[in-house]
């Protein structure tokens, strides 16, 4: 605890980008600034920034350490704050990463509750159907559907999910309903693409019953966003399959309706990732206990519309 002053500079200095701005944050000169990390690095035994007259750059060593840093620094800030307040403060901003679908329909809102129990956590939303890099990206929590194999993470299950055949009511109007997916030939489809390909084989099963559909490439509208896919099902361009969380909202308004329920596509539950060594802040806890609860009431409010299989 001797050098904590100096870390407090080597976390600024890496936050503003520049050891000068670091400095004078902290009431230091550029001397003063330069010497202490110098002192630091020493310590160490370690070199935590390539150093030129024009930038700062963090070395492979310089990521580790700092990451150990924020959340030792958070932790004493929080027992600090907790002290002068006589109670376990909940404050402070917590960035989440998000599939665009879930975090646009369901997530901003829910956010807005728990800010209103808690006005002084802040957040940092980004929104991403790839899994976001946890470290290079400094994310306290993702949010994603299936299981990740991730054994640096910590997987939270916030909620059973399954995902369905869906379409707006106009399309089904024009062109009727599937009675089993092998229908799916006579229909447009919508489907998700990743950067090797289009995620366009549809697993479907009925009891002991299985069908498996292809769907064309030449005749599919393809995205790698799920929220255009949404989109363009609300539109009426064709069929989609979709989680429940993403098209929750939609089922509720009559703007999207499930087709073939009888036959379920594989489940993908939904969960919150977040680091494994890491301290889990107080605003971090009170948050996924918060998205456990309003998960358990959205499904709730969700079973008797779906009526599902």
């Amino acid at each position: 605890m001797d050098n904590l002053g100096d870390i407090r500079l080597f976390v600024e200095a890496a936050n503003l980008g520049g050891l000068s701005a670091a400095g004078r944050k902290l009431g230091l000169t550029p001397a003063a600034a330069s010497a202490r990390l110098t002192k630091l690095e020493e310590t160490l035994r370690t070199r935590l920034f390539e150093r030129t007259t024009r930038q700062l750059r963090l070395t492979d060593e310089g990521r580790l350490y700092l990451e150990h840093c924020r959340v030792a620094l958070q932790a004493l800030d929080d027992a600090h704050a907790a002290l002068q307040t006589g109670r376990n403060i909940v404050r402070g901003k917590v960035r989440i990463s998000a599939t665009s679908d879930f975090g646009r329909n369901l997530l901003i809102e829910w956010l807005d509750e728990f800010s209103a129990q808690y006005p002084e956590v802040s957040f940092a939303l980004i929104l991403s159907d790839g899994l976001s890099n946890m470290l290079q990206e400094d994310v306290d929590l993702a949010i994603r559907f299936g299981v990740l194999p991730d054994s640096s993470l910590i997987a939270r299950r916030l909620a059973s999910n399954r995902r369905m055949l869906c379409a707006s009511p106009e399309y089904v109007a024009r062109h009727g309903i599937p009675k089993e997916p092998r229908d799916l030939e006579n229909f447009r489809c919508i489907v998700h693409g990743t950067v090797p390909g289009a995620i366009n084989e549809w697993r479907f099963t009925r009891g002991e019953e299985v069908q498996t559909y292809i769907v064309p490439s030449d005749t599919a509208r393809e995205t790698n966003d799920g929220a255009v896919a949404r989109e363009w099902a609300l539109r009426g361009y064709g069929v989609a399959v979709k989680s429940l969380w993403d098209i929750a909202t939609d089922l509720q308004a009559g703007r999207l309706m499930i087709l073939i329920p009888e036959w379920r596509c594989p489940e993908a539950p939904l969960h919150a990732l977040y680091h494994r060594n890491r301290y889990l802040t107080p605003r971090l806890r009170v948050l996924l206990d918060f998205l456990v609860r309003r998960f358990a009431q959205a499904a709730d409010e969700l079973q008797p519309l779906l009526n599902l299989p």
